[in-house]
């Protein structure tokens, strides 16, 4: 594709060179630069790639998009600058792939708490019902049920057009994807054509990286502010910042309760570990899930669906047969008569969750032993808020490693315990080994009781210190089954 093309909807302050030439591919890692390239240099949190303009060149880069130009140019190059490369690389991205996101129902699902499972559940929904779809999410991307490995929750904008394409070419109609809060702020899905957006909840998560609740929050809406009038956006009426995301929107606004008026209500008739029965909008269904976080997913999803055309009878009859999501509230029965579930909940919101979801079933008919961490170099604050959530919904809680990371899993352990009364640290036992820790919780539970092992759900692997380490709880759990 000409140059000139890939800025059409750029706004360059300066082009030095010709704008008429042929590129071949674009990249931000100047690692990745072949012959009739553009480099996008572009200044992130780790480095600047302004400072590898020169290594980009001569890896055979045939452009730069750059926001200040460097000292030294060199022939043959052409230098386009912009008042911001991370505003500008969406716009290119799509540019250069075919602005695949408008051949697609794209759907973008946003919030701390949820959005695997309801971008998941589309995909597998609307497969049921006979479509081509694709997927971007935490756990895998597929396309067409070809699983692609993910990296992030959201991947940058070069990738994230890239796949969106391949979508399109696989003959994909529908496309459903996580947007994280990093990835609004740092404008990776910029330039996409979203046909509809869902907003899940928001808990503390992510400070780290943001700062404040209110940084974490505004990303999130920033998403909802840039839907156009032809999206819809569904919002969550039960979560306080529910309307202030959708304030600003152009988009179609539709609300999911489980507690108020809504255009998508629902409440549960009956509960049990393989499942509940609900009413959604007047009509019972059976369902493959447990606890009223589920419920309010299963709503988004519900929405989602009708709002892109479907029936909702025909909706009801495929949710009925959905299963839950990979390490999400994922229930294994010991021969011995215990449950285990394996669930990613790595909030304290999450964690609230789903003990509540644990209890509702229960009914006081049994113990819950928990089993958490937290994980190493990320926000510090959530760490004693985890324990202290564990501890009040729980007989028993060990705390153990989760993915320390670079830090010290006991210095993670002394910053949960550091949230915990003498009183409190009664029902607390903390091992460091999370092998041991899930060992020692199947050991203490007796029949009719719950373990809930919580924190990597689906995740395969413990990170320590750069090495990712083959871990899978559901496997660990299993072999004391044996």
């Amino acid at each position: 594709m000409k140059l000139n093309e890939l800025l059409k909807n750029v706004k360059p302050l300066d082009i030095i060179g010709p704008t008429d030439i042929e590129i071949v591919g674009l990249d931000i890692d100047s690692r990745q630069i072949q012959s009739g390239f553009l480099f996008i240099a572009i200044r992130g949190t780790q480095a600047d790639g302004h400072q590898y303009i020169d290594k980009a060149i001569a890896q055979g880069a045939l452009a730069v998009l750059c926001e200040t130009l460097p000292e030294r140019r060199q022939e043959g190059v052409t230098y386009v600058t912009v008042q911001s490369t991370e505003d500008s690389v969406g716009a290119v991205a799509t540019a250069f792939y075919g602005y695949p996101s408008r051949k697609l129902q794209l759907v973008g699902v946003t919030g701390t708490n949820g959005k695997t499972t309801i971008a998941t559940l589309l995909y597998n929904m609307f497969r049921k019902m006979g479509h081509r779809c694709g997927l971007l999410s935490t756990v895998c991307n597929y396309i067409d049920g070809q699983p692609i490995e993910a990296h992030h929750t959201t991947p940058g904008p070069i990738e994230l057009n890239r796949l969106l394409a391949e979508m399109v070419e696989a003959g994909c109609e529908y496309a459903f994807m996580e947007c994280s809060s990093h990835a609004i702020a740092q404008k990776r899905i910029g330039g996409l054509t979203f046909r509809g957006g869902i907003f899940t909840n928001l808990t503390r998560d992510h400070l780290d990286y943001h700062k404040t609740f209110e940084n974490y929050r505004d990303a999130k809406k920033a998403f909802f502010d840039t839907l156009p009038k032809t999206a819809f956006a569904i919002t969550n009426a039960d979560d306080r910042n529910g309307m202030v995301m959708v304030q600003n929107t152009k988009a179609e606004v539709k609300t999911y309760s489980t507690r108020t008026l809504a255009d998508f209500k629902a409440r549960i008739i009956e509960c049990h570990f393989e499942g509940m029965f609900l009413e959604i909008n007047g009509r019972e269904v059976g369902v493959q899930f447990i606890g009223k976080f589920n419920v309010s997913n299963l709503l988004a999803v519900y929405g989602a669906a009708v709002m892109l055309g479907k029936q909702p009878e025909e909706v009801l009859v495929v949710l009925s047969t959905l299963k839950s999501v990979s390490g999400r509230l994922e229930p294994l029965r010991s021969p011995m008569g215990y449950t285990a579930i394996v669930d990613y909940a790595h909030t304290p919101d999450a964690l609230e969750n789903v003990l509540n979801a644990i209890h509702e079933v229960l009914d006081g008919k049994g113990k819950v032993i928990t089993v958490c961490g937290a994980g190493g170099n990320r926000d510090k604050g959530k760490r004693p808020l985890m324990a202290q959530e564990a501890v009040k919904q729980s007989d028993r809680v060990i705390i153990t490693s989760d993915n320390p990371r670079f830090e010290e899993p006991q210095e993670i352990i002394n910053d949960m315990l550091a949230g915990l009364t003498k009183q409190q640290m009664k029902k607390v036992l903390s091992i460091v080994d999370r092998r041991e820790a899930i060992r020692t919780a199947c050991m203490m539970a007796e029949k009719g009781d719950v373990i809930l092992i919580a924190g990597k759900g689906h995740e395969d692997y413990q990170d320590v210190k750069g090495v990712k380490h083959h871990f899978d709880d559901k496997e660990e759990v299993s072999k004391m089954f044996e």
